[in-house]
């Protein structure tokens, strides 16, 4: 303690620690978007003379936050194009029967798929897929979606393309003279926490999951209002010919009822899962607008109607107005700077041209006197809006669209050229010297050149309050490390685990950052805590990297709490879960990990 009041005489290490008081405080109280506390410590920072602005601003430089930049754009061209309709078909296929089973495709597919693009559009574009067969099922949504979102969280820490926050600690490591990480430098970690992570899911007691009910449309009421009906014929070169409804791609990979089956004047009704299809035979569907157009790219099937209108099914909605009304779900993420104003505060239907239908927390449906409900994070709202609203409301960072629109469908036709590209972005760093930020910049200008991503949307897929967390929050660490707090906080730190076993000095540390990620942002977490543990690296006779691979996953290795991690809070809403489900359900995962990973640690460095 006598080293930390030392520091503390020094001007510019008070300051610091003021700055970061204050810090700490917005990132728990939320009274500020991360982003925006980020920013603001950045400035005070450089306005009281303790960094340079060279130095403040510097992480903004940085090839890590360059690279996150380019995966965002190469992230956003794969899920246009298609990449994940494979895994989507599988999850909708007669193998994947019980929750046991889909279960097991998210921790041995989902998660490595997670270890190359992030998480957050992971979750948000199979979360749809999953309701959908947790109603065909008769399953609670809260018996699966969480195990979605820890799978994608282990997941994350397979390579340095998997989680925001391992880019930062990269960009950490560089700043503090320690070297940048490469592409696979903690995946021989990564490896067997997300297998032990994986069979914990598998194996943890279902007890520990609640069941809230399996009726997923609480919002909207029926299907009705979440799907279209129409009809459309079977062409006669439709890969459906000769198949049986039941075995056809058409409902194993599309969200498809088939009300009624025509073949010439005869008329079939359900149950027709065994009817096999022919050239000519004129289906009446209820279908997701997305699904329609998807089998319509594919020329799977074909409108029946020979209206010039270039969406004619939509006349058959009543939900949606000839206007151009859509109903869509949007999520309140973690940060969102409406959560704590009411919706008539916020003057949200002048602010966003969009009516709130109806509002949902956890296993709690809102329905009355929605104008004085005040907004949390994790709330889902029922919106209805023009489709330039819902589109405006995409690149708006204090609401998530959970929907998916046909502005975003893939180009299914570039989807070999997406992937082809992908994959040279790994395998060129690790086979030859160019560097992975050099890699991912290429692939993302070779998929806007091989139109998997039309320029147009490149600025839109990058999240801007992502880079601007990142770009601000290497300012802490810098600073941490130029007053000398980071040398006092580790002396007595390691003075107080003096004497201890190693592992149980790295348990420490992981525990830690662990517990301090579930009341600030994870990148926070690792931007205060990654100088200080540094320096502990001597005393531990321990390379610096081991220590700063350990708060990386104390930080991403977070289950115990809904605001831990951006995809608990996605499944939050959705799976109707309360605050202490995710505790209960991820308190062994923790204890796993906790144990598990200083002894990796060891093994690797020590």
């Amino acid at each position: 303690m006598s080293e930390l009041i030392t520091a503390l005489q020094n001007p510019q290490a008070l300051i610091t620690l003021a700055v970061l008081s204050i810090a700490v405080f917005l990132f728990i109280s939320g009274s500020l978007a991360p982003e925006l506390t980020g920013l603001l410590s950045m400035a005070l920072l450089m306005a009281t003379g303790v960094l340079e602005p060279q130095k403040a601003l510097s992480g903004f430089g940085s090839p890590a936050l360059i690279t996150l930049m380019g995966l965002f754009v190469v992230s956003a061209a794969l899920f246009r194009s298609g990449a994940l309709d494979r895994l989507r078909e599988l999850i909708a296929s007669e193998r994947i029967r019980t929750s046991r089973r889909l279960i097991a495709l998210m921790g041995l597919v989902v998660a490595p798929i997670s270890g190359f693009v992030p998480n957050t559009p992971v979750v948000a574009s199979l979360l749809p897929v999953i309701e959908a067969w947790c109603n065909r099922r008769k399953i609670s949504p809260s018996r699966v979606l969480l195990p979605l979102s820890f799978a994608t969280v282990l997941g994350g820490t397979l390579t340095l393309l998997g989680s925001s926050v391992n880019l930062l600690v990269s960009d950490i490591s560089e700043q503090l003279g320690y070297g940048s990480l490469e592409l696979f430098s903690f995946t021989a970690i990564g490896i067997p926490i997300w297998l032990v992570g994986t069979v914990y899911l598998l194996l943890a007691p279902q007890t520990l999951l609640p069941d809230r009910g399996s009726d997923i449309n609480q919002l909207t009421g029926n299907k009705d209002q979440i799907g279209y009906c129409t009809e459309v014929t079977i062409p006669f070169r439709s890969d459906l010919v000769g198949r049986s409804l039941l075995n056809s791609r058409l409902q194993r990979r599309f969200d498809v009822d088939v009300l009624e089956l025509q073949r010439g004047r005869e008329r079939f009704l359900p149950p027709l899962a065994d009817r096999r299809l022919e050239p000519g035979d004129r289906l009446l569907l209820r279908v997701t607008r997305s699904d329609l157009l998807r089998l319509q790219q594919e020329h799977t099937v074909q409108l029946a109607s020979t209206e010039t209108d270039k969406e004619p099914f939509l006349q058959t909605d009543s939900s949606d107005s000839d206007e151009g009304q859509k109903t869509v779900e949007v999520l309140l993420p973690a940060g969102s700077t409406l959560a704590g104003a009411s919706l008539r505060e916020l003057r949200f239907r002048q602010r966003h041209n969009a009516t709130v239908l109806a509002l949902r927390r956890g296993q709690q449906t809102v329905q009355e006197r929605l104008g004085q409900a005040v907004l949390r994070e994790g709330d889902v709202l029922l919106l209805q809006a023009p489709m330039d609203s819902i589109r405006g409301l995409q690149s708006n960072n204090d609401l998530l669209v959970l929907d998916q629109l046909e502005s975003d469908l893939p180009t299914v036709r570039r989807k070999p050229l997406a992937i082809s590209i992908a994959l040279g972005m790994l395998v060129v760093p690790t086979v030859t010297p160019l560097p992975l930020v050099a890699s991912v910049l290429l692939a993302a200008i070779a998929m806007v050149a091989g139109g998997c991503l039309p320029p147009g949307e490149v600025q839109r897929s990058i999240r801007l309050d992502v880079i601007l967390l990142i770009g601000s929050l290497s300012s802490f660490s810098v600073a941490i490390q130029h007053t000398g707090l980071a040398d006092a906080l580790a002396t007595s730190l390691d003075k107080l685990i003096f004497g201890w076993p190693t592992y149980i000095s790295l348990l420490v540390v992981f525990f830690a950052t662990t517990i301090f990620t579930q009341f600030i942002s994870n990148a926070a977490s690792v931007a205060l805590l990654a100088p200080v543990a540094i320096q502990l690296a001597p005393s531990m006779h321990l390379p610096p990297k081991a220590l700063l691979i350990t708060v990386l996953f104390g930080a991403s290795q977070s289950f115990l709490t809904p605001m831990g991690y951006q995809t608990n809070l996605m499944v939050f809403g959705p799976g109707r879960y309360r605050f202490l489900d995710v505790t209960r359900y991820g308190f062994g995962l923790t204890v796993l990990v906790t144990l598990m990973i200083p002894g990796l640690i060891l093994w690797q460095y020590g």
